[in-house]
């Protein structure tokens, strides 16, 4: 029998993205629901920021909340604290749906029965899941051996520990049959930024090893907002990583789909099922100098419905030439226009004397400062300028070309 469990990541419910947020988690909820999911999970950042318990952001999010966790148990975990204050979530597990919404907001291990319950010893379950949420570095040093100091790296290994800890259990259970998850929130050593930036800092706390040394079957991640997945052969059978990535697209420059992901376990076997969501469509115009409105004319009809994000680079002296009122009106059926502009310093300098220097010495003069090739040239031609007529400089002109023309070839009869 096939176990199925959705898991949805970085919602980012708030005042300014409600429209993204609910438009595309409200269809993961329907979808979700169509296929008859036995349980849910939240990967963290359910918010954007703090809300208050009567924002309309709030109250949009804990309705499909309710959604879900009336059709199937809901676990939700605790996200990065800038985004999902803690006990916020605590709110959302009083929605009252048929099935209890659980929080992790600690280090804890669950059981999916017919709902998730605190994994005890020879529990007779579905599913185990050991959550790992984001976590301060106190609470890290509070249940496991050792100290965390301030760097980041000591903090990683810390986590590790706990990882490889849950390695005999995750193989226990499956020689049972019982397949394992662990869910986290946090950015993995070398993992892709929705914007195609790796994430190779030294202050990410989780490591492909360290994950797979869990020995569960399924790892969930949250907190990258793209969808990205690693896989692993050991031991007979095959080990999943993943994050869902967000629930829509939240900013420009966000590359690829969005989606809500389905774990399907049956066999010993876990697959990994990819459901796009509505996400909003984001273009970006990008123009090496003042924007061209004739070109922005004949790309209104790909701007239609879209989120527009125009860039430009242009000259101080130059930019009075953008008609930012002119581009807005021409993308006028955009669903959002959003013009960045930069302006380019020009540099002056300095050439010490040259106010006292002849003219073609001062052509020579700028030229290196502005290292300007062929002057020898220039002075040239600035010679002829000053020291002969219009029409003798035309017919210098035409007779140094006439002389440098072949001559032509006789063709013999």
């Amino acid at each position: 029998m096939t176990l199925k469990v959705a898991q949805m990541s970085d919602l980012h419910y708030s005042a300014g993205n409600l429209q993204e947020s609910d438009r595309c988690f409200s269809a993961a909820v329907t979808a979700a629901i169509d296929s008859n999911v036995d349980c849910v999970i939240i990967t963290g950042d359910s918010t954007d920021h703090a809300l208050d318990a009567h924002a309309p952001a709030t109250r949009a999010l804990a309705t499909q909340i309710k959604r879900l966790s009336d059709h199937c148990p809901v676990l939700m975990l605790q996200g990065t604290f800038s985004h999902e204050p803690p006990g916020f979530l605590r709110l959302l597990a009083m929605v009252g749906g048929r099935y209890p919404v659980t929080v992790a907001d600690r280090i804890a291990s669950f059981a999916l029965t017919d709902r998730f319950e605190p994994l005890k010893e020879g529990m007779d379950c579905r599913l185990v899941l050991h959550a790992l949420p984001t976590l301060n570095k106190a609470d890290i040093a509070s249940i496991v051996e050792g100290r965390v100091d301030e760097a980041a790296v000591h903090a990683r290994q810390i986590i590790a520990g706990v990882l490889e800890r849950w390695g005999p259990v995750n193989s226990k259970y499956r020689q049972q049959g019982t397949p394992s998850m662990v869910l986290s929130h946090g950015t993995v050593l070398n993992s892709i930024s929705e914007s195609g930036v790796p994430m190779a800092g030294t202050d990410h706390e989780l490591g492909l090893g360290s994950l797979f040394a869990a020995m569960a079957d399924a790892v969930a991640l949250g907190h990258i907002h793209k969808q990205q997945s690693w896989s692993q052969d050991v031991h007979g059978f095959t080990q999943l990583v993943a994050y869902a990535g967000s629930i829509g697209r939240f900013h420009h420059g966000e590359e690829g789909d969005k989606y809500w992901l389905c774990w399907s376990f049956a066999d010993g076997a876990v697959r990994l099922g990819l459901n796009a969501t509505p996400s909003r469509k984001n273009v970006d115009l990008i123009y090496d100098g003042a924007p061209d409105l004739e070109d922005l004319r004949k790309r209104v009809s790909e701007c239609e419905g879209a989120f527009v994000r125009l860039r430009y680079c242009i000259d101080e002296e130059s930019r009075h030439n953008v008609d930012r009122a002119a581009i807005r009106a021409i993308l006028e059926s955009a669903a959002d226009i959003q013009i960045e502009g930069k302006t380019l310093t020009v540099q002056r300098q300095r050439a010490q004397g040259i106010s006292t220097q002849p003219l073609g010495e001062k052509l020579a003069t700028w030229a290196s400062v502005t290292e300007t090739p062929g002057v020898e040239e220039l002075q040239h031609r600035l010679e002829l300028l000053q020291a002969s007529s219009v029409d003798d400089i035309v017919e210098t002109v035409l007779k140094s070309r006439t002389s440098t023309q072949p001559t032509p070839t006789a063709i013999s009869a």
